[in-house]
């Protein structure tokens, strides 16, 4: 059973820009014929839509290790955790950024939790995952306990 688990589902205006494939596909088939423009443009933006909420990444803690989207950490090998909002989050995503970090960031979504990892062999130094919920994420990781044997 999972300590935390979000899904970060795409924002309201993502499904607006989405629902543009609708009279975009009328336009581009009204002189052949309008239903298909029409049958086409919701097929499309449905798709499109369902596309949105099927790859949007989940950050996971769950018998001792951190998901998040594809990648898997035990908790025994993070450091400290960090909360960005605003303009420090903005930094953490761009200006202040090491190359060498793992990302799972999401444009519309603000606030990042910064993840030092701990382990000496690994060369990433941090992830930047961005989160609605950057507080229960930084208390889950400091909290859950960490599974032996996982890497």
């Amino acid at each position: 059973m999972p300590v935390f688990r979000e899904r970060l589902h795409p924002s309201p205006w993502l499904h607006l820009v989405a629902l543009l494939a609708l009279p975009a596909s009328m336009l581009v088939l009204a002189p052949v014929s309008l239903p298909a423009g029409v049958v086409t443009g919701v097929v499309l933006s449905g798709g499109l839509i369902l596309l949105l909420w099927a790859l949007a990444p989940v950050i996971e803690i769950a018998e001792g290790v951190l998901t998040a989207g594809r990648a898997r950490i035990s908790l025994r090998l993070l450091g400290s955790v960090e909360i960005a909002r605003g303009e420090e989050a903005r930094q953490a995503r761009g200006p202040g950024l090491d190359a060498r970090a793992w990302l799972l960031l999401r444009g519309d979504v603000d606030p990042v939790v910064r993840i030092e990892i701990a382990d000496a062999d690994d060369p990433t130094p941090y992830w930047l995952i961005s989160s609605r919920r950057p507080e229960d994420l930084a208390i889950a990781i400091s909290s859950a306990p960490a599974a032996e044997g996982h890497s």
